[in-house]
């Protein structure tokens, strides 16, 4: 089997993972993968896991490689809020919730990074399509209950002044039913009191 032969048939695939390459290929030689390396054809973005070096790389196929690298995960804390003008500045690396292990992988497309969630917390994100496949978001409520859960650090309304989040872009993009439904549905009071500080913060009444 020649190169062509090998994008022909994994073309419609953003990220190639040994997995589906040996469903397609299944006496497939990996000494392959390092030729085409050499080559400039592929790139290992980690273990297991290459694009195309012509894949265009966006935020959607950032996201989508971070799902595909960690699973279960969803793009979250910095990253989503980021991703919905929540905060006023980029990120230098892809952000996820997972049930699995803390993690962070460093790779020449930048570092994606992974917090633990317990399994009853792994709710709250949503599916976007993009180029004929979907990756995982939180919602907006889920972004921020996600973020003031992690962040232990969240004392008081001054902690959340110094992130400089856009209180006039969460106003607009959340709703409070959903946010107060999650905050219920987790029932921490540690989660509630920073909750509160949000809400003092954005200037509205919690329920």
């Amino acid at each position: 089997m020649n190169y062509t032969e090998f994008k022909d048939e994994m073309k419609e695939f953003p990220l190639l993972s040994i997995r589906e390459i040996q469903k397609h290929f299944p006496h497939f030689d990996n000494r392959r993968l390092v030729e085409w390396q050499e080559k400039g054809y592929i790139r290992k973005l980690r273990n297991q896991f290459y694009h195309f070096s012509d894949q265009e790389v966006d935020e959607a196929f950032l996201y989508f490689s971070a799902n595909e690298m960690y699973h279960p995960s969803y793009v979250s804390l910095e990253s989503a809020l980021s991703h919905y003008g929540f905060i006023p500045e980029g990120v230098f690396q892809i952000t996820s919730c997972t049930t699995l292990k803390t993690q962070i992988f460093d790779t020449h497309l930048g570092g994606f990074s992974y917090r633990h969630l317990k399994p009853d917390l792994f709710f709250g994100y949503h599916l976007q399509d993009w180029n004929n496949h979907r990756y995982a978001i939180a919602t907006p409520e889920k972004t921020l209950i996600d973020y003031l859960y992690l962040h232990t650090e969240l004392k008081g309304p001054d902690d959340l002044k110094s992130l400089r989040w856009n209180a006039i872009e969460i106003i607009e993009q959340i709703s409070m039913d959903k946010l107060n439904s999650y905050k219920n549905y987790i029932d921490s009071p540690t989660l509630n009191k920073r909750i509160h500080i949000l809400m003092d913060f954005l200037n509205v009444n919690a329920e």
